[in-house]
């Protein structure tokens, strides 16, 4: 409305006589007209929903004024700054709120994202304890997430926002820090559950399956609480799940060294051994005590 009522009164202005422009009422109102015609749309750009209370007080900074903007905040104070001075600043400071508004709403999404995100789990074998599956896409989505955090942080206009993106960046790297882990450990777990909970190559390394075993009850009670919490930055903030994996990433590694040991005597002793995969030939060895099974 305001736009409209301005172009009428410029048209007004055009269609007066010329011996009027000579009379200093008509430079006057000029010169009026043409000042708020350059300060509506700087008004116009601050009336948009980007414009939050910190960008007021950057207008008085750049005004060198001071007004309040509660419930008593009008137009008539704006109009007091003589903004058409300032125009360029304006601009400037719009736009810049408007690119905060941008990230802003970016930091909402990846938080509401992972706010609801989920893990999904699947029991192993008859033991029914819950192995994390279908891990792929989580880790490209954490991934893509700390690709816009670090890309906020190298924008001109992030400084309002950089902590809360920091912050929010460091959760999602130690997410995925801890996600990697632990998917490491379930490697391990999974290939050697089958060689330390029974058969014949137990016995034969009792050592290990000790050390297997003590890992194996951890891990069970570990998994189940995880199964329960099923959010994927809850599970990967467990103080519990991450004091488990360090240690027992060391322990499994050393069970699966010392099986790899084990597995290549007995290729030394029997060298046809060689040509066959070592889960064949640990299935083969499981059933030491059957040989019509072997």
């Amino acid at each position: 409305v305001m736009t409209d009522r301005m172009g009428g009164f410029m048209t007004r202005l055009a269609k007066m006589p010329k011996s009027l422009r000579s009379w200093e009422a008509y430079s006057t109102l000029k010169s009026k007209l043409e000042n708020f015609e350059v300060t509506l749309p700087l008004l116009e750009y601050l009336s948009k929903p980007s414009i939050k209370p910190r960008h007021w007080t950057e207008l008085m900074e750049i005004t060198g004024s001071q007004f309040r903007i509660d419930g008593d905040f009008r137009l008539e104070t704006l109009l007091g700054l003589n903004l058409d001075k300032y125009g360029e600043d304006v601009e400037e400071l719009t736009d810049g709120a408007d690119k905060q508004l941008a990230i802003e709403a970016k930091i909402k999404e990846i938080s509401e994202r992972w706010a609801v995100e989920k893990f999904v789990f699947q029991d192993w074998k008859a033991r029914r304890i819950p192995v994390l599956r279908a891990t792929g896409a989580i880790i490209e989505e954490l991934e893509e997430s700390q690709l816009q955090c670090q890309t906020m942080l190298t924008m001109r206009h992030v400084k309002p926002f950089r902590t809360e993106v920091q912050a929010l960046l460091t959760r999602l790297s130690d997410a995925t820090d801890t996600l990697e882990q632990w998917l490491k450990v379930q490697q391990l777990w999974c290939s050697l559950e089958s060689v330390f909970t029974g058969g014949d190559i137990a016995k034969q390394m009792p050592v290990q399956a000790k050390k297997f075993n003590k890992v194996d009850k951890e891990w069970a009670k570990v998994m189940a609480k995880s199964a329960s919490d099923v959010l994927v930055l809850t599970c990967c903030e467990d103080e519990n799940l991450r004091e488990f994996l360090p240690p027992s990433f060391v322990e499994l590694e050393g069970c699966q060294k010392a099986l790899d040991g084990y597995l290549e005597k007995k290729r030394e002793m029997f060298p046809r051994f060689y040509f066959v995969s070592n889960p064949v030939l640990l299935q083969i060895l499981s059933q030491g005590s059957d040989p019509q099974m072997i």
